[in-house]
């Protein structure tokens, strides 16, 4: 009972010289400890603030627990997480009730979605964020902004340099720990070197639901980032980011034993970046690989992928009034896959995609703002498709609305153009893209100098989805479309020493015959806390807490279609400056919540970490 008490009071802290952090100069030749302040693609001077776009700092990273990109997506509504098991564990997200592979992953604005994947999605469970700096969620459609693959969002990690010199462990055994480490040298020529790395390991109950046996994982990071600024006008920017995760995987509820998963992943960017009085440039050259591989019962199943991305782009501020831009884009991808034992698949093959890209945007006044955005990809097997989206936004004193109409597209997989399998199903190389289009009306009112509503409305219909025909024998642009509809609340109040956001968000997933959706859950809601608590020691706890009710879904659950139930999760975490080491404790999961999702796979139930994080 006291034990409850006292996790109870404890909260969510972070350290208290957070709040001395600024953005990001762009002549940040003094490594000056900064917010990092990243542009969106296909944007310039006066269309950015168009852009739904919700950023996660370092700091608010630091200051959740999180040691996944799953313990920070889970927080965002209108997200949906699906993992099988625990942590290291496959896992999809849905984004505003959209398809799984609807949601493209980026690093640094560019697309890092794996080819040897059967449908292309990428796999949430493998991203752990300790070397990561920055996470951007962008919701709803964004085909022209980041290309193809965009129809529901687009979630970017930013790889930049951390200028605070830090180390940190947490954990709460031998077996369920982490630690980190980041150091910035600046040298007498300009050069700013950062090295970041990280190992996590994880031993939970088993990942199947009411399994025998325990399950594991073990996560690795190296990111390497250099910077040199040329002159005044011109810099050079490059990032070697590698991650491996290690998992035990469970084939059965009776067959738990001999599964294991090794899914690296490998990249390297190196660029330059100008800029002008009214005019930015950048240039990005990209190149990742993902070696993947899963010991199944005896047999090695063994997926690789690669791709070669360039792409350029300019904005341009021409008056006071009106900017533009524009940009081109190449990517080549490769990948092949051999599934063995039981169930037997393969394919091998390439893709090639030319995007180009322009931008407008034209602010009337300071009240009233117009944008627009296109973007032409051609595919080697689609042919050209073109994304576009309209967007304006109005001013009136205290309310600001806006409304977007925007399209999106995503490109059939290698498996699904050239794959195969033992059940007789073919690729088929005739496919075309699946295709979006998005209306969404938003709207902000301040209704005091601290507390602000926020409101979007959208509705998205998808039409061409590519699924196995009736006679699983090959893969078939369908008729059946998907329409998806919602809305999205927040009230939201800023105070000197506490913060709080109240959020409703209702969803509807169905098909044009008005079946449902499964994992599309109609109803979510939930509190995120945070305060400053002085007590008796000279630096105030700094108390976040996090808590999201996520209504019922369909499922198949190892029989039929069922209906699964709500949850109501909370989680909790501490952190205080002692003497310059950042202490923390965190808890999550509070209410010890037990439950399935997916359906089959069980969930970790109340789990806590301490951790202790210095400067150095």
């Amino acid at each position: 009972m006291m034990f409850r008490i006292l996790v109870s009071i404890l909260i969510t802290i972070y350290s208290s010289n957070v709040h001395g952090l600024e953005n990001c100069n762009w002549k940040n030749k003094k490594g000056v400890p900064c917010i990092t302040v990243s542009k969106t693609p296909n944007t310039s001077s006066f269309n950015e603030q168009g852009i739904n776009k919700i950023v996660i700092t370092k700091q608010d990273i630091l200051k959740s627990g999180a040691i996944d990109i799953n313990d920070i997506l889970k927080l965002i509504p209108g997200l949906d997480i699906f993992q099988s098991g625990q942590m290291g564990q496959q896992t999809s997200i849905f984004t505003r009730g959209s398809e799984s592979n609807h949601t493209l992953v980026l690093l640094n604005g560019i697309a890092i979605n794996d080819q040897s994947t059967t449908d292309g999605l990428h796999d949430f469970g493998q991203d752990f964020i300790q070397t990561i700096q920055q996470v951007e969620i962008y919701k709803g459609s964004n085909g022209a902004h980041f290309g193809p693959s965009a129809i529901a969002g687009a979630v970017n990690f930013i790889t930049d340099i951390d200028y605070t010199n830090t180390y940190s462990v947490s954990g709460f055994n031998f077996k369920n720990n982490s630690f980190d480490t980041n150091y910035t040298k600046i040298n007498e020529n300009d050069w700013h070197l950062n090295f970041k790395g990280s190992v996590v390991q994880s031993e939970t109950d088993s990942a199947i639901a009411k399994g025998n046996e325990d399950d594991g994982a073990r996560n690795f990071q190296i990111n390497l980032n250099a910077i040199k600024w040329i002159n005044e006008n011109l810099k050079f920017k490059s990032t070697l980011y590698t991650r491996k995760t290690k998992a035990d995987y469970d084939g059965s509820a009776s067959n738990e034993v001999g599964y294991v998963a090794n899914n690296i992943m490998y990249a390297f960017q190196s660029g330059l970046e100008h800029k002008a009085k009214n005019q930015d440039d950048n240039l990005t050259f990209h190149y990742h690989k993902y070696d993947r591989n899963y010991k199944d019962a005896g047999y090695l199943d063994e997926y690789y992928s690669e791709a070669f991305i360039i792409k350029g782009e300019r904005g341009i501020q021409a008056n006071n009034n009106f900017s533009f831009g524009y940009g081109s884009e190449y990517k080549y991808d490769w990948g092949n896959f051999e599934n063995r034992g039981s169930y037997t698949a393969s394919t091998k093959g390439h893709i090639k995609n030319l995007g180009i890209f322009i931008n407008t945007g034209y602010r009337f006044n300071e009240n009233l703002t117009l944008s627009g955005y296109a973007r032409s990809d051609d595919h080697n097997t689609t042919g050209r498709n073109q994304t576009y989206k309209l967007n304006f936004i109005q001013n009136f004193n205290k309310l600001k609305f806006g409304a977007t109409h925007t399209t999106g597209l995503r490109n059939p997989s290698l498996y699904e153009l050239y794959g195969s399998d033992n059940y007789g199903i073919s690729g088929n190389p005739n496919l075309n893209s699946e295709k979006s289009s998005t209306n969404e009306i938003f709207g902000e009112y301040q209704l005091s100098k601290k507390i602000k509503i926020k409101s979007t409305a959208y509705k998205t219909t998808i039409s061409d989805r590519i699924e196995s025909n009736s006679e699983y024998t090959r893969h078939e642009n369908q008729l059946i479309d998907l329409n998806q509809e919602g809305l999205e609340n927040e009230l939201l109040f800023s105070g000197d020493i506490q913060n709080f956001s109240i959020f409703t968000n209702f969803s509807k997933s169905r098909k044009t015959d008005g079946s449902a959706q499964s994992r599309r859950p109609d109803l979510t809601f939930g509190l995120n806390y945070s305060r400053k608590v002085n007590l008796i020691f000279d630096s105030p706890f700094n108390i976040n807490l996090n808590y999201k009710h996520t209504g019922k879904f369909i499922d198949y659950d190892g029989s039929v279609n069922s209906r699964q139930k709500d949850t109501d999760l909370v989680d909790l975490s501490i952190t205080k400056d002692w003497y310059g080491n950042i202490i923390s404790l965190n808890l999550s999961n509070l209410l010890n919540e037990r439950y399935e999702k997916p359906a089959t796979y069980s969930q970790n139930g109340r789990q806590f970490r301490i951790g202790l994080r210095r400067l150095y």
